[in-house]
């Protein structure tokens, strides 16, 4: 007797929960409850004989079998979305998908927010957060602010100015790079040392290992030492005065973000404007 297939609910979970990386995201997003997405994913893989994803205390990861059954399912999502569009009364083109990591969500777009909102109310937008590049596939965004080297984001990628990399600090924080501790950013090129480097400037060890440019920050603000990070994302704690230099001679970054236009559409053209001129406008102040 054939089996037959699983129902297209707990392909839709899997979907979500893997773009997502959060079966709590997930269940936001599909309008179920975190319990049903975790049932229905659950029994998926009971159904495959599979493992789809690891679990861990603050959200999930592909398994390498979950990355293989990913592609797949979001080819027949997308073409069942396609065969139903025609018939579909909900108007599009006003609402927009913003892939960014959450260092740019956070430290960049949220404070200025609600100057775009006040430009333009009719817009609606939904952010989806992301780090490695496979995620920006999976998110199927409108606009993708990429983080990466020149090579890694591809072609249709335009650069974001100014590219360096800071040293900050709460104001309140006494003591300079030999003495304080110093936060550092895993996962890319840059370090404390290539900094030293270029600036020739001695430093010790890092005490504190994070995994973002906008953790880093966070620990900086808190008081807790001196954190290394890009001038983009540090641009307005520096405005609002949550951290001051460190140390007043920047360095170039290897790696560094970039703006990828994916729709062609009046709203979205008017986020990236404003989310282009943002960044301009805060390297100014």
């Amino acid at each position: 007797m054939a089996k037959t297939l699983p129902p297209l609910t707990w392909f839709r979970s899997f979907e979500a929960a893997a773009r997502r990386l959060s079966s709590t995201a997930a269940a936001d997003e599909i309008g179920l409850t975190q319990s049903a997405v975790s049932q229905q994913i659950r029994a998926l893989e009971t159904r495959l004989g599979v493992v789809l994803f690891h679990r861990h205390a603050r959200g999930l990861s592909l398994t390498d079998e979950g990355r293989k059954l990913l592609p797949q399912v979001e080819a027949a999502l997308e073409m069942l979305e396609t065969a139903a569009s025609p018939y579909l009364t909900e108007k599009k083109e006003r609402h927009i998908t913003v892939a960014a990591s959450i260092s740019i969500i956070e430290w960049v777009i949220a404070p200025a927010l609600p100057r775009f909102r006040s430009q333009h109310p009719e817009t609606s937008v939904r952010f989806v957060s992301t780090i490695w590049p496979d995620e920006y596939v999976a998110s199927r965004a409108d606009i993708e602010i990429r983080f990466g080297s020149e090579k890694q984001v591809g072609k249709n990628a335009v650069p974001l100015q100014p590219n360096r990399l800071i040293p900050v600090k709460a104001p309140a924080l006494v003591g300079d790079l030999q003495t304080l501790p110093l936060i550092e950013s895993v996962g890319t090129s840059d370090s404390w040392a290539s900094w030293s480097e270029v600036t020739g400037q001695q430093v010790g060890h890092p005490t504190y290992f994070v995994d973002s440019y906008g953790l880093a920050l966070q620990l900086a603000v808190a008081g807790n030492g001196v954190a290394l990070v890009n001038s983009i994302i540090a641009a307005h704690a520096f405005k609002t005065g949550a951290v001051q230099p460190a140390f007043d001679q920047p360095a170039a970054a290897s790696e560094g973000y970039f703006l990828s236009v994916q729709r062609d559409s009046a709203a979205v053209s008017e986020f990236a404007d404003w989310f282009s001129d943002l960044v301009r406008f805060q390297a100014r102040v």
